[in-house]
């Protein structure tokens, strides 16, 4: 098929690369906010596994062609009456969206199914549809999937699809697209575009809930002295709650993930009916950013002016070089309103620190050996639980940290072990003392 693929977004540059990859003709056209010449050295991009050596080797072969910033707005010649748009742009580009439609729509008389790749609002599937030219161009809700670190693999051997169409031909027309990628077992779970696209929402909701009432647990888990890890077990062993999504940790975030659950409050207050679950869920999320911190309050009983710390991980998650509502942000702020110095190494995500807060003076970045960053530290923070940081030589750390102080904001370390090396153990929800 011939298909244009239109953002800037990881949905965009990953369904360009995989389509091309198994034979169709992609054109992409990135959002001018973001062209090619940028994203091309976008560290979230470059450290996607897979992912830019797979768009680099489907334009050398010709079946794709990235369309730069001036080459204008419009389709080019050479992909006019495309089978496929393919939309999977910023919530904030909606604009872009509906002139990409309108433009493709004057244009071409032939067939066309638009696919909502974007997380817009509820019912924008519809009205990109009443933008087209007549009853065979339809839109149809594709509501992106994708996570960060493993983008690649999740598009090209998917659990499942979310597909919203009330159209048999367009539907026909989305599983052939992605035929190559059904292959092992069926993956399309078919349901009317509105329901596809409040889905997504729903199930990120869900997912927070689920993190943030771990969270909440976890501090009525250090309120009673109760290890929190023995009350996940109990619950995770129940069938009806499984373990999924019962980490607690020091806050979530990530670009897609917040963005979804804001835009899941604005359909909630739009339609007028504020959910109070959810301004909890969001609430509870915020003031976990900063429990570390709390933390080393406590344990310092507030004589913090002028130490140093340690911190082990920036990213919002593992894989990924994006700092985007994570919660290192709030908790630099905390450290630095104290008068505390920090010391920070991260394996990505390092760029995208110093851009968010330029050369502050009361942080140092620590690049290469993640043990620089403890020399004369007072206590280390781990903030993202990268692989790299699982096991560290202990016997070190307690020769480099002033204080001895471990406080784990992932919950990946085992107090026991760490006590038993002769340092404090602070976690979410777990503690123990040498």
């Amino acid at each position: 098929m011939r298909v244009v693929v239109q953002g800037s977004e990881l949905a965009a540059a990953t369904a360009a690369a995989a389509l091309a990859s198994v034979g169709h003709r992609v054109s992409w056209r990135p959002h001018p906010d973001q062209p090619w010449a940028i994203l091309q050295r976008a560290d979230w991009l470059t450290r996607e596994p897979e992912l830019l050596a797979q768009l680099e080797a489907a334009c050398r072969e010709g079946a794709l062609t990235v369309l730069e910033e001036e080459q204008g707005a419009n389709v080019p010649a050479e992909a006019a009456d495309v089978d496929v748009l393919w939309l999977a742009l910023a919530p904030d580009q909606r604009q872009s969206a509906l002139k990409a439609v309108e433009e493709l729509a004057a244009s071409q008389a032939a067939p066309l199914v638009v696919i909502n790749n974007s997380t817009f609002p509820v019912g924008e599937t519809e009205l990109l549809e009443s933008l087209l030219g007549h009853a065979g161009q339809v839109a149809v809700a594709l509501p992106d999937m994708l996570e960060e670190g493993r983008a690649w693999q999740v598009f090209t051997r998917p659990v499942r699809w979310l597909l919203g169409s009330e159209d048999a031909q367009a539907t026909e027309q989305v599983r052939e697209l992605l035929r190559a990628f059904n292959r092992r077992s069926e993956v399309f779970q078919c349901m009317p575009r509105r329901a596809a696209e409040l889905s997504k929402l729903a199930i990120n909701g869900m997912l927070a809930t689920r993190i943030s009432y771990m969270n909440d647990i976890a501090g009525l888990a250090d309120t009673l002295g109760v290890d929190v890890e023995h009350v996940r077990q109990g619950m995770g062993a129940d069938p009806r709650i499984g373990y999924e999504y019962l980490y607690p940790g020091c806050g979530f975030g990530g670009p897609n993930f917040s963005r979804d659950l804001m835009r899941l409050a604005d359909v909630q207050s739009a339609s007028g009916r504020g959910s109070a679950l959810l301004g909890q869920v969001l609430d509870i999320n915020e003031h976990k950013k900063e429990t570390l911190f709390r933390k080393l309050w406590a344990y310092f009983q507030g004589q913090l002016e002028g130490r140093v710390v340690a911190i082990w991980g920036a990213a919002f998650k593992p894989g990924t070089a994006r700092i985007d509502h994570a919660p290192v942000i709030p908790l630099l702020e905390a450290l630095w309103a104290q008068g505390i110095h920090v010391r920070l190494h991260d394996p990505a995500a390092l760029p995208a620190l110093r851009e968010a807060v330029g050369d502050h003076p009361q942080l140092t970045l620590c690049e290469g050996d993640p043990y620089e960053a403890c020399t004369d530290a007072d206590a280390l923070m781990l903030v993202t639980e990268w692989k790299c940081y699982w096991n560290p030589d202990w016997r070190l750390l307690g020769q480099l940290l002033k204080e001895r102080l471990i406080l784990d904001g992932r919950n990946i370390f085992d107090p026991d072990y760490v006590a038993g090396r002769g340092l404090v153990y602070r976690g979410i929800g777990r503690r123990a003392d040498p």
